[in-house]
C-alpha cells in the first residue's frame, strides 16, 4: 500500500484549507491529521459542501408554506400536489466541470439533479436547464455549447425523462466560466417519502449502484476555486456518467424503497462517499464506521483518501433495516447492480474508517459538516448605475430584427431539438412555448415548469434583478394558467471573498426573499456556486430561479394560439424602461438601471390573468425585448402576423415588469376590459393578430422574412 504523503502547509493549501481553517482543524482533532482525513476536511469544508459563504444569507429567505412538506436542507424539496401526490424537484450547478470537459460535465450535472429526486423515492417526469456561455466569437464557446447541449440530451434521454423547459444566454462574461445548471421534479406519494437521516445504533451501511473508481476525486474541491491557467490539470476532477446504469439503479432504488426496508438513503453527489456518510450521520446525531475493503472498485490499489474522495457516478448509500438484506441484496442483484454492506451506525459522534485493518481516519463526525466554518464576509452595496440611457437613433424593424438574430433572443429550437421532451408520453407542453407542461399521470393535474434570471439587471441592480428573476418565474407559470406553488434556486456568482462580488450575492438574496414572501412563492430547494471567475473576472451574477406551478386540471391551461383576427391585449403598465434591456445589449450598450419590480402590482396581475383565463386565448409575460419580441413570438408561434399601434422604441422594447401579452377573441374582449376595470389593473387594447406582416406604427416587415432570421440565427452563431 502507498504510503500517505506528508502534511505540509502546501498540501494544505492545495486542499483549499486555508491557515485559519487548519489551526481550526487541529484545534477540534488535537493532532496533525492523516492524508485521508485531510482531504475528508477538505471535502467537507470547502464551499461547494458546506455553504460556509452563504449560511448566513441563506437562512433569510422564504422557505416556508402550507404546499411546503420539506424545505432546503434534504436531498431536494418536496410540496403537496393535493389528493396525497407530492412534487419533489431541486436545481443544481455542475459549471467548472462543465467548462474543463463540456460533455461530461454537463451530462453528470443531469445525472446528479436526477438522483437527488429520486433518493427520496420520487419518480422524475421533468428536467430543465439554464445554460450561460461566452460570447459566439470566442474560440472556446462552440466546443462549450456542443458539448454541454450533447451530455445534456445525452443522459436525459438515455435516462428517459422529458425535457421540457430552460435557457440559453451568451455574455462576454462567460467566457472563461460557462454555466451549466441542471433542475428535475419528479413525482411521489405524500405518504411514501425518502429522507436522509440516519437513525438506529449498529445498523447496516450499504453502498448501492455502480462501483467505485479515481474520477471525479477531488471534485468538489475543484469547484470551489476559482480557475487560472492549469486548468487542463484539473480535467481528471471531472466525474464519467452512464445514463444507462442510472436508469437501472432508479428501478432498483423504487423496488427497495416499496420493500420497506430503508431506513435512510443518501445519494453520493460532491464529495462521493464523505459526504453522503457524514450527511446521514449527522443530521441522525450518529456516527459512522465505514470498512473500505468492502467497498466494490472498478480499479485496482486504491486508497482510502481515492476511496472517500471519489466522484464515481450512479451511487448511493443507505442505512438498512437489517431482517431485510436479503430482499434488499436480492433486488439489487436482479438489477445487475453493486449490493455491498460496508459500515454501520455507530452511537460514538465518530467517523471512522478503515483500509486494510488500518484507521486511516477517525474524526469527530458532528464537527464535519454541521460545525464547518461559516463566514461573514465583508461586502458592500453595488453603487446605484448611472442616469437612463439614451434611446438608440434605429427603426423599429431594425430593432427588431437586432434581437431576431442575436443568439441570447434568437429561437433556441437547435438546442431543445436535441433533447427528448415527449419520452413518458405525458409532456403537454414543449421547450419554445413558455412554461413547459407535464400531466400528473393516472390525474386530471398537471405541473408547470420554468427557469429564470436576467443577469445583466443583477449586475446593475442586485436588490431588483433578484426580485425581478422571481417575478418573471412567477408570471411564466400564470401565462400557462398554473397557480405558481414554490422554487427552487442556484445561485451562480464570483469570488465570496471580494467585497464587491459579496455584495451582488447578498443583494440578490434580499431581493429573493422579498419577492418570494410577497408572492407567497418559497424556496424550498436549491444550490450555491461560488468562484465562478477565471483570472479574477467573474462571471455576471446569475441567481437562476426554477419555478413550479400547479394546474388543478388541463381545462385551466392557457394554452391556445392567436387566431388571425384576435385581439391583442397587454396587462400592465407601459413607461418605456429600456434600462439593461435586451435592446440595448444587444446593440452593444449595457446601461442604466434595472427595471423596478412593484410586487403588489406583479401579484394583481398576475391574479386577474388567472382569473380570467376562460376570456384568453393564448398568453405570453413581457420579459427581454418587451412587447415587440413577445408580439413577435406569439405572431409566429400561430403562423399570423401581427399589427401593434405603438411605433416608438420605449413602448416597443421597453421591459416595465408586471406586464402580459393576451390574445383575445374579439367578442371575449369587452368582458376582459370590464373584469379588468373592477379589478383595477391597467388593461389596454395594443393590436391586433393577423396579415402576413408585423406592424409596428408606421414600419412593418413580412412575418416569413421575419421568421427566416429568427430561426437560422442561434445556429449560424454557434454550431
Amino acid at each position: 500500500m502507498r504510503p500517505e504523503p506528508e502534511i505540509t502547509p502546501e498540501l494544505v493549501a492545495a486542499h483549499g484549507i486555508k491557515p485559519d481553517e487548519y489551526e481550526r482543524l487541529l484545534g477540534i482533532i488535537g493532532r496533525t491529521p492523516t492524508f485521508t482525513e485531510l482531504g475528508i476536511f477538505s471535502a467537507m469544508w470547502n464551499e461547494h459542501c458546506s455553504y460556509k459563504s452563504s449560511k448566513k444569507w441563506l437562512r433569510t429567505l422564504h422557505t416556508e408554506g402550507p404546499q411546503v412538506i420539506c424545505g432546503p436542507g434534504e436531498n431536494a424539496g418536496v410540496v403537496d400536489l393535493g389528493d396525497g401526490d407530492a412534487l419533489v424537484f431541486k436545481m443544481e450547478s455542475h459549471n467548472h466541470p462543465s467548462y474543463i470537459e463540456p460533455y461530461q460535465g454537463a451530462a453528470t450535472g443531469v445525472g446528479g439533479i436526477l438522483r437527488d429526486v429520486f433518493t427520496m423515492g420520487a419518480r422524475p417526469i421533468a428536467a430543465m436547464n439554464a445554460l450561460s456561455f461566452g460570447e459566439p466569437s470566442h474560440p472556446k464557446t462552440k466546443r462549450l455549447v456542443a458539448g454541454v447541449v450533447e451530455g445534456v440530451g445525452g443522459y436525459g434521454n438515455a435516462f428517459g425523462v422529458p425535457t421540457v423547459g430552460g435557457e440559453v444566454r451568451f455574455h462576454r462574461a462567460y467566457n472563461g466560466n460557462c454555466l451549466v445548471n441542471a433542475f428535475a421534479a419528479g413525482l411521489a406519494r405524500t405518504d411514501a417519502i425518502f429522507y436522509s437521516a440516519a437513525s438506529g445504533v449498529g445498523m447496516p451501511v450499504v453502498y448501492l449502484g455502480a462501483k467505485t473508481g479515481r474520477d471525479g476525486v477531488g471534485g468538489a474541491t475543484m469547484a470551489s476555486a476559482e480557475f487560472d491557467d492549469t486548468i487542463e490539470e484539473k480535467r481528471p476532477t471531472v466525474q464519467v456518467g452512464d445514463p444507462f446504469t442510472e436508469k437501472r439503479l432508479m428501478e432498483a432504488c423504487m423496488e427497495l424503497m416499496a420493500s420497506g426496508a430503508v431506513i435512510s438513503i443518501q445519494d453520493m453527489g460532491a464529495a462521493g462517499l464523505t459526504c453522503s456518510a457524514v450527511e446521514m450521520g449527522d443530521k441522525g446525531g450518529l456516527g459512522i464506521r465505514l470498512d473500505l475493503d468492502r467497498v466494490p472498485v472498478r480499479e485496482e490499489g486504491m486508497t482510502a483518501y481515492e476511496m472517500m474522495l471519489s466522484e464515481s457516478q450512479e451511487r448511493m448509500l443507505m442505512v438498512l433495516k437489517p431482517e431485510k438484506e436479503q430482499i434488499a441484496r436480492a433486488i439489487f442483484e436482479k438489477w445487475d447492480l453493486d449490493f455491498a454492506i460496508v459500515g454501520e451506525t455507530i452511537p460514538e459522534d465518530r467517523f471512522l474508517i478503515l483500509l486494510g485493518n488500518e484507521v486511516k481516519a477517525d474524526l469527530p463526525l458532528s464537527q464535519l459538516s454541521s460545525s464547518a466554518p461559516e463566514y461573514d464576509r465583508p461586502w458592500v452595496p453595488t453603487p446605484a448605475p448611472a442616469e437612463a440611457p439614451a434611446v438608440p437613433q434605429v427603426g423599429a424593424v431594425e430593432a427588431l430584427k437586432t434581437l431576431l438574430v442575436d443568439p441570447s433572443t434568437a429561437w433556441k429550437g437547435w438546442v431543445w431539438e436535441q433533447y427528448d421532451s415527449q419520452v413518458g408520453a405525458d409532456t403537454v407542453r414543449r421547450p419554445g412555448m413558455g412554461a413547459g407542461i407535464v400531466r400528473v399521470h393516472g390525474t386530471g393535474k398537471a405541473v408547470a415548469f420554468t427557469s429564470d434570471v436576467t443577469p445583466r439587471y443583477v449586475k446593475a441592480n442586485p436588490v431588483e434583478g433578484g426580485k425581478q428573476a422571481v417575478a418573471e418565474a412567477w408570471r411564466n407559470l400564470v401565462a400557462v394558467g398554473a397557480r405558481p406553488l414554490a422554487a427552487t434556486d442556484n445561485l451562480n456568482f464570483g469570488n465570496p471573498e471580494k467585497p464587491e462580488i459579496m455584495g451582488q450575492f447578498v443583494g440578490a438574496i434580499q431581493g429573493i426573499g422579498e419577492a418570494c414572501r410577497a408572492l407567497d412563492f418559497p424556496i424550498v430547494s436549491g444550490n450555491v456556486s461560488l468562484y465562478n471567475e477565471t483570472d479574477g473576472s467573474a462571471i455576471l451574477p446569475t441567481p437562476t430561479i426554477g419555478g413550479v406551478g400547479l394546474l388543478g386540471s388541463l381545462e385551466e391551461m392557457i394554452g391556445g394560439l392567436a387566431h388571425p383576427g384576435d385581439l391583442a391585449v397587454l396587462v400592465g403598465e407601459t413607461r418605456g424602461h429600456l434600462g439593461q434591456s435586451a435592446l440595448l445589449a444587444a446593440l452593444g450598450t449595457e446601461a442604466g438601471d434595472a427595471p423596478a419590480v412593484d410586487l403588489a402590482v406583479e401579484r394583481r396581475n398576475g391574479e386577474f390573468v388567472l382569473a380570467s383565463r376562460s376570456l384568453i386565448r393564448a398568453a405570453t409575460d413581457l420579459a427581454d425585448g418587451g412587447l415587440a419580441l413577445a408580439g413577435f413570438e406569439m405572431a409566429d408561434a400561430a403562423a399570423t402576423g401581427l399589427e401593434l399601434e405603438a411605433g416608438d422604441l420605449p413602448t416597443l422594447f421597453g421591459e416595465d415588469q408586471g406586464r402580459y401579452l393576451l390574445a383575445c377573441a374579439p367578442e371575449q374582449a369587452e368582458a376582459l376590459l370590464d373584469r379588468a376595470r373592477e379589478a383595477g389593473v391597467p388593461v389596454r387594447v395594443v393590436g391586433r393578430f393577423g396579415g402576413g406582416a408585423f406592424r409596428m406604427g408606421h414600419e412593418h416587415a413580412a412575418m416569413l422574412d421575419l421568421a427566416a432570421l429568427w430561426r437560422t440565427a442561434f445556429e449560424a452563431a454557434v454550431a
